[in-house]
């Protein structure tokens, strides 16, 4: 099989920083350089920085179809991997090309597109770049209606039902990795949602969702996190809540490894 990363299996040892639990544990986020959380909803950087080290290799090309803020983008152009991201949100959009111009790298190709990436010819995008196929696809879509991050009707943090949720995460999932190349990797990062005293499990209605289309799941990873800006300076009143009632308070994410 191709070599899919830079790993150096005689200096195994070396690579002490990544992790090949499927539980990841961080204290805090990275916030060197142009790093921010300023945007409601972004991951840490660590993610994308602990993925894209495994499953791709030094001029590879990772899309990111919910670029958001760039936190994935800023990470594949500081490892030298070439990157197209994809976002609804012009504010994002512009902020994030602004952060990618500032640490820029003369040896990455890279763009941040507006639109929407259920039907963005990245067919296209890609022959821009001299390119025709990506080599990884990491997803961080909104968690359903968990939070709204524009009025735009487009946007899946407005989907009106579940199902139209799944519906469209699965037109985003055929329109990208319809230009992943073959027995290479993607990654989901998703959460579940808590409604009308019932957890909604959309972690694993996404993991369906590739499984139906014929990918590998390769690792089920459970990230935690301590706090969101929605509860922050709230735990004792969680806790007291989770104490007099019959639910568990979320503190954990989902990963999922995908092979094509």
């Amino acid at each position: 099989m191709a070599k899919y990363n830079d790993i150096d299996a005689k200096k195994w040892k070396d690579y002490d920083d990544i992790i090949t639990d499927s539980l990841w544990l961080f204290d805090k986020r990275d916030s060197s350089g142009v790093h921010s959380a300023y945007y409601h909803g972004n991951f840490i950087p660590q993610i994308p920085n602990q993925l894209f080290r495994r499953y791709t290799k030094e001029g590879d090309l990772i899309i990111d179809p919910f670029s958001g803020s760039g936190t994935a983008l800023i990470e594949a152009q500081r490892l030298g991997r070439n990157y197209l991201g994809i976002d609804l949100n012009k504010e994002a959009v512009l902020n994030s090309r602004r952060s990618l111009l500032i640490e820029s790298n003369p040896l990455v190709q890279g763009k941040v597109v507006l639109g929407d990436s259920r039907n963005v010819n990245l067919k296209n995008e890609l022959s821009g770049m001299g390119l025709s196929q990506a080599q990884f696809a990491i997803f961080h879509p909104p968690y359903w209606d968990i939070v709204k991050f524009s009025n735009d009707e487009r946007d899946l943090s407005n989907c009106k039902s579940l199902n139209d949720f799944l519906n469209s995460f699965g037109q985003i999932i055929d329109n990208v990795c319809a230009m992943l190349e073959r027995n290479r990797y993607c990654a989901v990062v998703i959460g579940d949602k808590y409604s009308n005293g019932e957890i909604v499990p959309l972690g694993f209605y996404c993991m369906n969702l590739f499984q139906m289309r014929g990918f590998k799941l390769k690792a089920i990873i459970v990230k935690n996190f301590e706090e969101t800006k929605g509860k922050a300076n709230q735990k004792a009143i969680w806790r007291y809540r989770a104490l007099t009632s019959d639910f568990y308070i979320f503190k954990h994410e989902y990963i999922y490894i995908f092979k094509k």
